[in-house]
């Protein structure tokens, strides 16, 4: 087995986020795939005749209200911050002054402006953002193992793929914060690109034959498999030769046949494309984004860390906010220009907003009370659904919660979010229990 390990951000609950992939024979000495499609079940998910697609921004940290699409230009200076703001091409919307490209496409926008929940932790609030539920376990569940599936992984499990040879779900470049499948097994886990878009030599090193393994000898590898499979099959009362079989058929196809690979190569697209989407690790992750659901992935998560301002807010913004204005507008252009505006959706948002007031480094604390999320595509009406009060305290208008965006991406990928399945428990649990839709965007 090979193991590659890449650090992630570390947040104020100080754990350092790791991204962990594991790769593996499976018998085919030099045919590396990730882990996460070994042991699929012998009931998986076949390709589906839908199309539809979802992109899922996770904002790692809490990004700002205030700083993104809720400004308040008319509070004081320690509520409303240093940055101006923008209009937008839609009659009295305004955004920070940072969301520049993207006020210029505010009527292909949905923002949320008035999402909450009653958590201020990162580890329970991503959780529920992901999932649909809080987090269990010791200390509010912090830091402990998603205890409920990633929507990713319902994904995964319920529609499979788009397209015949591609996962069902793939994390750019790293697998959110609680991004994975608890109890529905580790094969309806991410499929982790690992490296950065960005880099110059970019590419997925697990699409490849092992240096040295021929086509030919691909298939007398396979054809010894198969004769020891027939021994196997023999004394199999559990359908676990049948699983096997199904994992080893499409890590051959991912493997051997072109749409992967196609799909991931970044490389094809022209120099223009790629510098509106920004040559910066989120620019270049939005694009691969694209880049998959329109190849046939049917969920592509993409994580922008780094929101998590306590200090000195103002001074990260300035990089990081441009960065994620250029690469998430460019992203809603391409779509539309592309016509698969209505089969692709996009949703933004972190784990919570952040406190009105400014603290004394100069920064805003964790907020759940309220916060903005962003939507676009699939078939939404554009506009601002919900409002906040005067110093972006709380929801005064139309009030929702994270399970809400999550019904939002279940109805549009056609998943019943009533639909139930077996925990490590033995118990029966649904998609979501919260299912509300966020009507005004229907």
């Amino acid at each position: 087995m090979l193991n590659v390990t890449s650090e992630k951000s570390t947040f104020c609950d100080g754990i350092i986020r790791r991204s962990f992939l594991s790769v593996g024979h499976l018998g085919l000495a030099g045919l590396y795939l990730p882990d996460i499609l070994s042991l699929q079940s012998a009931d998986a998910t076949e390709p589906t005749t839908d199309d539809s697609s979802v992109i899922f921004v996770e904002l790692a940290g809490g990004p700002s209200q205030f700083e993104t699409y809720d400004p308040k230009p008319n509070a004081p200076t320690e509520y409303r911050g240093e940055f101006g703001v923008v209009s937008t091409n839609t009659p009295d919307v305004l955004f920070s002054e940072l969301m520049v490209e993207q006020a210029k496409l505010m009527d292909k926008l949905s923002i949320v402006r008035s999402v909450h929940h009653l958590s201020n932790s990162h580890d329970p609030s991503s959780h529920l953002a992901q999932t649909g539920y809080y987090k269990r376990g010791p200390k509010g569940g912090r830091s402990s193992a998603d205890t409920m599936p990633c929507f990713g992984s319902i994904v995964a499990k319920v529609r499979g793929a788009n397209v015949s040879g591609l996962p069902a779900y793939v994390a750019v470049p790293q697998v959110m914060r609680n991004g994975q499948a608890s109890y529905l097994g580790k094969s309806y886990n991410p499929f982790e690109t690992v490296a950065d878009p960005n880099q110059p030599e970019f590419r997925v090193q697990n699409l490849a034959l092992a240096s040295g393994l021929t086509d030919v000898r691909l298939d007398d590898r396979g054809g010894l498999l198969s004769a020891l499979d027939r021994r196997r099959r023999m004394s199999d009362l559990q359908g676990s030769s049948t699983a096997i079989d199904r994992f080893r058929e499409q890590s051959l196809e991912m493997v051997t046949g072109p749409q992967a690979r196609a799909a991931f190569n970044i490389q094809a697209e022209s120099d223009t494309l790629r510098d509106q989407y920004g040559r910066h690790t989120t620019g270049q992750s939005l694009l691969m984004a694209r880049r998959l659901v329109e190849a046939g992935v049917t969920c592509v998560t993409v994580r922008v860390t780094g929101w998590d301002d306590h200090g000195q807010l103002a001074r990260g913004l300035k990089q990081r906010g441009p960065a994620y204005d250029q690469g998430i507008a460019a992203l809603i252009r391409d779509l539309y220009e592309r016509g698969i505006d209505r089969r692709v959706l996009v949703v933004a948002m972190g784990e919570f907003g952040r406190t009105p007031r400014y603290n004394q480094k100069a920064g805003r604390d964790h907020w759940a009370s309220v916060m903005s999320v962003l939507l676009a595509g699939g078939g939404l009406k554009p506009g601002i659904v919900g409002a906040s009060n005067s110093k972006g305290e709380l929801p005064t208008e139309a009030p929702y919660r994270p399970e809400n965006v999550l019904a939002m991406i279940y109805r549009h990928l056609g998943i019943d979010p009533q639909q139930t399945f077996v925990d490590f428990a033995g118990r029966p649990r649904h998609v979501l229990e919260e299912r509300g839709l966020i009507t005004e965007l229907i």
